[in-house]
């Protein structure tokens, strides 16, 4: 398989939850919290996923995941496709691994430490005498001596020590890609910053790939290689982390990044980079998703939905008036004309 070939390419991932309702329980409604969406995790890099809370992050991380059976679409990792002869669940499982966001609540608290880590080696076939070793070796490769803490219960260590463990035992079956959902924003600045370093160390040293889901815009750009924003459940931007951090080309992007905190008082936000709330995801709006909020917003916006396409190198957007050619004009330009 060719360097060049992309780790996992998604194509068309799609999940929509009935709302039922009436005496017999029918689907009345659905909430779409992904819609179509496509992108490439490439070869040892890490991609990180921002957009507001409802824009579909952590039910994308379930769907790659496949803790959650997706209604439509594709996943193909290394070239097949994920679910066939070729490249069954469980060969899936054992190559692709997540960490949560709640650290405690995501290890068996009747387990100890040792044997939380231990336990997926051993389901894929390694003995426990390996996959204890395993552990204790990874124990002490993410900062927890193996003498002091194998033998502990989740309930007698701290937040950063709890996603320590969840690092490593998603590192115990040798994955080639860890899903990070949200993994460090439960804990305080400086425990955040020992588990990114420690992230970024393991990436090297294992040759990872990672795609990194979080809120935090700032956490994002330090960690990411690549960043796709998403908008109500579809990618709004995807681009090279450096190009969409210095010059976003979606509009609510731009919004996102320009609400970041900031220590200088000359650059402080006075005004709300984005008015009203997002659009109802079980009744979403015609055209594009984001034109209830955009700058932007032309006839067109209303009615017609953008596709993700390339306005530079390895840079897409989904955005009218960003994409060549588009016939988009803004409307306050249509009126006057």
């Amino acid at each position: 398989m060719s360097d060049a070939t992309p780790l996992m390419t998604v194509k068309g991932l799609t999940k929509h939850f009935p709302i039922k309702g009436g005496m017999l329980g029918r689907t009345v409604s659905r909430v779409h919290a992904v819609d179509g969406i496509s992108f490439d995790v490439l070869r040892d890099e890490t991609l990180g996923v921002v957009g507001e809370s409802g824009c579909g992050k952590s039910t994308t991380a379930r769907l790659l995941m496949h803790l959650i059976a997706p209604d439509a679409g594709e996943i193909i990792f290394d070239g097949r496709r994920v679910g066939s002869r070729d490249m069954t669940m469980a060969s899936y499982r054992s190559q692709v691994q997540m960490v949560f966001q709640d650290s405690y609540s995501s290890l068996n608290p009747r387990l100890t430490i040792q044997d939380s880590v231990a336990f997926g080696p051993q389901v894929h076939g390694v003995r426990r005498r390996d996959a204890l070793q395993r552990t204790h070796d990874l124990l002490d490769r993410v900062g927890l001596d193996p003498a002091r803490f194998a033998a502990r219960y989740p309930h007698e260590l701290s937040g950063g020590q709890l996603q320590r463990v969840n690092i490593a035992r998603a590192l115990a079956v040798r994955p080639r890609l860890i899903i990070l959902d949200e993994a460090v924003s439960a804990l305080d600045k400086s425990v955040e910053a020992q588990v990114l370093n420690l992230l970024a160390d393991l990436k090297k040293e294992f040759g990872l790939a990672y795609v990194f889901i979080s809120h935090d815009l700032n956490v994002v750009r330090y960690i990411s290689d690549r960043v796709l924003v998403m908008y109500l459940g579809r990618v709004a931007e995807l681009g090279r982390a450096e190009d969409v951090y210095a010059a976003p080309q979606h509009p609510y992007s731009a919004a996102l990044l320009s609400s970041m905190p900031t220590g200088d008082p000359d650059r402080r936000v006075e005004k709300a980079a984005l008015q009203g709330d997002p659009p109802n995801p079980i009744d979403l709006p015609g055209g594009c998703r984001f034109h209830t909020r955009c700058p932007l917003v032309g006839t067109m916006c209303r009615g017609t939905e953008p596709e993700l396409a390339r306005i530079a190198r390895d840079h897409d957007v989904a955005c009218h008036a960003r994409i060549p050619g588009s016939g988009h004009r803004p409307e306050s330009k249509e009126r006057a004309a």
